[in-house]
C-alpha cells in the first residue's frame, strides 16, 4: 500500500489567533509540508485545484513541478484535477512536463470538483458536467497514447493531426485516478477504463463509501481488467493526533468549529462517529484506519489530510511526525498481513512500465 497526505489548499483564520497567513505563506507552508512528508517516509503527495479564495492551488503542477524539484522519492499527485473546466489539451501537456521533471514520479486524480461558479469562469455550463468528464478525459487518454491526434466533440474545438509535446516519459502516461464523493457515474467511468477509483470518503459515512467502491469493483470485472479484487482503489481520510486523545480533542476543537468545509454544522463527536474523521491518539487512528479495509477490501493508497482549518505549519509537521513513526509503519505491517496474493500494489511509473514491457512480451510471443 501507499500511504501520504492531500492538501486542499485553505487560507483559513487560525481560530486561536485570529491570524490568517498570506497566500505566499500558504504556499511556501504547503511546500515544507510536502518535503516533510518525504522526510518521514510518506509514499505521496497531493495537492488539490480551486480558483476561488480561500484557497491557493490554482495551478497545480507549477507547485508539484517546485516540490520535484525539491524531493526525490515521493510521488506527487493531484488530489483533484478538473476534468470538466480544464482543457485536456493543457493537462497532457502539463503533466508530461511534471512526469519528465520528476523522473516518472507524478500521476493525476481526476475529478469535477465542488464549486459550482468555476463552470461559467471557464466558460462551460455545470449542467453538462457528466458529458464534460467523458468527453475531456476520452480526448486526454488520446492525446496521452496516440502520436497524431484527429478528434471532434461537442465542448472545445476540434483537433486535426494534432501532436503532443513533450510526449509522455517512457511513452507511458500518467496512472490515472478518478475522485468522487457521491457520483455513480465516476466509478463507472474509472471502471470502464480500468483505471484507479478515489473515494473523497472525507464527509460521507462508510456506508456510502461501501456502496461507491463495490460499483467500481464489480463494473471493472464486467469490462474484463481482472477480478473485483484487482480493481486499484484509493481513500481519503482525515486525522489530528496528540500522544493523549483527549488533548487531541481539545486543541482541534476550535479548528473544526470553524472549518469552512464542515465548520457550524455537527459537533465534533457526531462528525467522529459518523465519517472516517479521527481526532484522537495514534492508536486510534491506526484502529479506525485498519477498518476502512472491512468495507472497501484490500485498496492501494490511502491519503490523510492534516492541513486545514488553520492549522499552524508547525502543528502539522507535528502531525507528519506522529505519522511517520507511530502510525504508518503499523499500516504497513497490518495491512501487509493476510493481503490476498495477486492484489495490485500501488501504482508507480516503474509498475507502469514493467506492465507495458509485459503486455509486449506476451504479445510477440502470440505472434510468434
Amino acid at each position: 500500500m501507499q500511504f501520504g497526505i492531500f492538501t486542499v489548499g485553505d487560507v483559513t483564520p487560525d481560530p486561536t489567533t485570529g491570524r490568517t497567513p498570506t497566500e505566499a505563506e500558504r504556499i511556501r507552508a504547503t511546500v515544507a509540508i510536502a518535503r516533510k512528508a518525504e522526510e518521514v517516509g510518506l509514499d505521496v503527495f497531493a495537492t488539490g485545484e480551486h480558483h476561488n479564495p480561500p484557497f491557493v492551488p490554482s495551478s497545480p503542477t507549477t507547485l508539484l513541478a517546485y516540490i520535484a524539484a525539491q524531493t526525490e522519492r515521493i510521488i506527487l499527485s493531484t488530489s483533484t484535477t478538473l476534468i470538466t473546466t480544464s482543457d485536456p489539451v493543457k493537462i497532457a501537456e502539463d503533466f508530461s512536463v511534471l512526469q519528465h521533471l520528476s523522473g516518472g514520479r507524478t500521476d493525476v486524480m481526476l475529478g469535477r470538483g465542488n464549486t459550482g461558479p468555476v463552470y461559467p469562469w471557464f466558460g462551460q455550463d455545470i449542467r453538462q458536467a457528466i458529458p464534460l468528464t467523458v468527453e475531456n478525459y476520452g480526448l486526454l487518454r488520446r492525446l496521452w497514447r496516440e502520436e497524431t491526434v484527429d478528434w471532434e466533440g461537442r465542448f472545445r474545438s476540434a483537433l486535426q493531426g494534432f501532436t503532443l509535446a513533450p510526449r509522455p516519459l517512457d511513452d507511458v502516461p500518467p496512472f490515472v485516478w478518478h475522485a468522487s464523493i457521491r457520483t455513480p457515474e465516476i466509478p463507472e467511468l474509472a471502471a470502464y477504463f480500468g483505471d484507479g477509483f478515489f473515494a473523497n470518503h472525507i464527509f460521507w459515512p462508510a456506508s456510502h463509501t461501501r456502496e461507491l467502491v463495490g460499483l467500481y469493483r464489480r463494473r471493472f470485472a464486467h469490462y474484463g481488467h481482472g477480478t473485483p479484487e484487482q480493481a486499484v482503489v484509493g481513500l481519503g481520510g482525515q486525522v489530528f493526533m496528540r500522544p493523549d486523545s483527549q488533548d487531541a480533542v481539545n486543541e482541534f476543537r476550535p479548528y473544526f468549529d470553524n472549518a469552512p468545509v464542515y465548520g457550524h454544522g455537527p459537533s465534533l463527536e457526531e462528525f467522529t462517529r459518523q465519517t472516517p474523521l479521527t481526532v484522537g491518539s495514534p492508536a486510534e487512528v491506526i484502529e479506525k484506519t485498519l477498518g476502512f479495509r472491512e468495507y472497501v477490501g484490500d485498496y492501494q493508497r490511502q491519503l490523510f489530510l492534516i492541513d486545514h482549518a488553520g492549522l499552524p505549519v508547525k502543528t502539522v509537521l507535528e502531525q507528519l511526525d506522529l505519522l511517520g513513526e507511530e502510525v504508518v509503519p503499523v499500516l504497513r505491517r497490518e495491512f501487509a498481513e493476510d493481503r490476498p496474493a495477486g492484489t495490485p500494489a500501488g501504482p508507480t511509473h516503474a509498475s507502469l512500465l514493467r506492465a507495458r514491457e509485459d503486455a509486449t512480451d506476451e504479445g510477440e510471443a502470440e505472434a510468434r
